[in-house]
């Protein structure tokens, strides 16, 4: 876990503060307002999805069976299972924790952003960051998953994430 802290709009977070701001503004000039329901999966207390909704417009929520949003942050208080993924434009694996497995399950029927912290990918071996990025994009690899490795604009060692798009389908393929 990190070791860093700090505030964000005058609440404390363990990590760097900045990871949510810089995610959502990495949301917004990716996809734009081409999408419009975001997941928040395993946001804790919902800074992200409080930052998508209110500075760029987006209908976020957070989706954690932990029940510890902030005031007036949508929250689905339950554990996110792919099966989910169809509701959401996009989902978002912050720093998803015991999540991250699913988030990544999501990759191959939505986009996703996957920006891991621990290894609950493959409990049977310690994985490193590297390691464990390695063993996700080889998941995605094996799934036919189109993804490409992001460093985001917060403090390390944790800020480097995968994101996935769909493929695009060509307007010559067969119905």
């Amino acid at each position: 876990m990190s070791t860093k802290s700090g505030q964000l709009q005058g609440h404390r977070f363990h990590g760097d503060p900045k990871r949510f701001p810089a995610v959502a503004g990495f949301v917004f000039n990716r996809f734009g307002h081409t999408i419009k329901y975001i997941a928040d999966v395993a946001g804790g207390r919902g800074m992200l999805t409080r930052i998508l909704n209110k500075k760029y417009g987006y209908s976020a929520e957070v989706v954690d069976p932990r029940g510890w949003t902030l005031k007036g942050v949508p929250a689905r208080e339950e554990k996110f299972a792919p099966d989910m993924a169809d509701y959401y434009d996009l989902i978002i694996g912050l720093h998803p924790d015991e999540a991250t497995r699913a988030v990544a399950l999501t990759a191959k029927i939505r986009p996703t952003i996957l920006i891991p912290c621990c290894n609950f990918w493959d409990r049977s071996r310690k994985l490193g960051r590297e390691a464990l990025l390695a063993q996700i994009s080889a998941f995605y690899k094996s799934h036919k998953v189109n993804y490409e490795t992001i460093t985001f604009d917060f403090a390390g060692p944790k800020n480097i994430g995968l994101v996935t798009t769909l493929p695009k389908l060509s307007s010559t393929s067969k119905k």
